[in-house]
């Protein structure tokens, strides 16, 4: 983690760097956001969804990209998620969001990643996406997660 801080309006911000093809250290903000989640008391429901699909998202920049940074914004009633990366991007986003679809290169399924199922378990977990890739320059990831259910 390179940096926890108190956000003006009341949330607390968390910067992670990601780099590509670091297996050692992928999880980490996954792990990071769902220490603080826990230590602020919040729902157990919410916890376990932001803590999937960020940990989807770190992986997915650690399978494709070059390097990534991801910023979680956590407040009382929401909490937002961006990964950006610098990666190859994304050619056809329908496509990769179909169960299934991979474009991790053998060495990485032979370690038991890469299975094509990144993007849509992140679908299923939050309450709001939108993704953004160009392709030869990276691609963005945004989440939103509301504590009061899906809105």
């Amino acid at each position: 983690m390179n940096d926890a801080r108190p956000n003006n309006d009341s949330r607390i911000v968390l910067e992670f760097r990601i780099k590509g093809m670091d297996f050692t250290t992928a999880g980490e903000a996954a792990t990071g956001i769902k220490r603080t989640m826990t230590q602020l008391g919040m729902p157990a429901d919410m916890i376990r969804r932001v803590a999937s699909a960020t940990y989807e998202a770190e992986i997915n920049v650690v399978i494709h990209a070059h390097r990534g940074c991801l910023v979680a914004k956590i407040g009382p009633e929401r909490i937002e998620i961006c990964v950006e990366d610098e990666g190859p991007g994304i050619p056809d986003i329908d496509l990769a969001m179909q169960d299934g679809y991979s474009t991790a290169p053998t060495h990485v399924r032979e370690m038991g990643f890469g299975a094509g199922m990144g993007l849509t378990n992140i679908k299923r977990c939050v309450d709001q996406m939108h993704l953004d890739s160009v392709v030869d320059k990276g691609t963005t990831l945004r989440l939103l997660f509301f504590s009061k259910g899906r809105e």
